[in-house]
């Protein structure tokens, strides 16, 4: 086994990775944003919120995350006539795509939250948008963060994806090192050492976070 192949191409596949984490990490935040106005919009009275963010969700959960990238970045420029950034697509079709599951996990976060809470809130006084941001949302989050983590974790695996439309993330630098150089195994193994690490510590801070939170409100 040729590990020197490794080190040789160590610095060009690490920084696919950096640019992994960043998609991820975009991902992340934008993804949470969103599914969080989606969850809200579900939970709302209102059917002109309630009905889009629930087909919104149940629309993209149902669909394969590659087809999302390919609608995006070989069909959108079809209609549109003009191309779409290979970066752009991605963060894009990663943040509508992880939006729909956020909100499902933030959903299930704020139904946690007993209803007695709410009721307290508006009798004293606060209005129906100011107990869902202060009281309702802040407890739900916090019940949340081991969901959390563990689509995060989610998240950086399905980053990979972003090889089939060029984008050099760490996988894709991992192939085109092996084009050159014709050492899968040595190539390929360290890739899944490299995915297996990192997942593996979001795993493990996923079930620290969630027994940290079954000590402090024991069931």
């Amino acid at each position: 086994m040729d590990t020197g192949v490794i080190i040789r191409n160590f610095g060009f596949m690490m920084g696919g990775l950096g640019l992994t984490l960043q998609l991820a990490a975009i991902t992340i935040v934008g993804g949470l944003i969103l599914g969080i106005l989606l969850a809200l919009a579900r939970l709302s009275s209102r059917f002109w919120l309630y009905w889009p963010a629930t087909a919104y969700i149940h629309f993209f959960r149902g669909l394969p995350l590659i087809l999302v990238i390919f609608w995006l970045y070989f069909l959108f420029p079809v209609i549109t006539g003009k191309p779409v950034n290979a970066y752009v697509a991605a963060i894009v079709s990663f943040v509508v795509f992880e939006a729909a599951y956020f909100a499902e996990i933030v959903r299930a976060g704020i139904q946690s939250i007993p209803r007695g809470q709410t009721m307290a809130a508006r009798a004293s006084g606060l209005s129906a948008r100011d107990t869902a941001m202060y009281v309702i949302l802040p407890q739900a989050l916090r019940n949340m963060v081991p969901a959390l983590v563990t689509q995060a974790v989610v998240i950086f695996q399905d980053t990979s994806l972003g090889y089939v439309i060029g984008l050099r993330e760490f996988l894709r630098r991992v192939n085109l090192v092996d084009a050159r150089e014709a050492r899968s195994v040595e190539l390929y193994l360290f890739a899944g050492l490299v995915y297996f690490a990192i997942c593996s510590a979001g795993s493990l801070a996923s079930q620290r976070l969630e027994k940290g939170r079954q000590r402090m409100h024991p069931a």
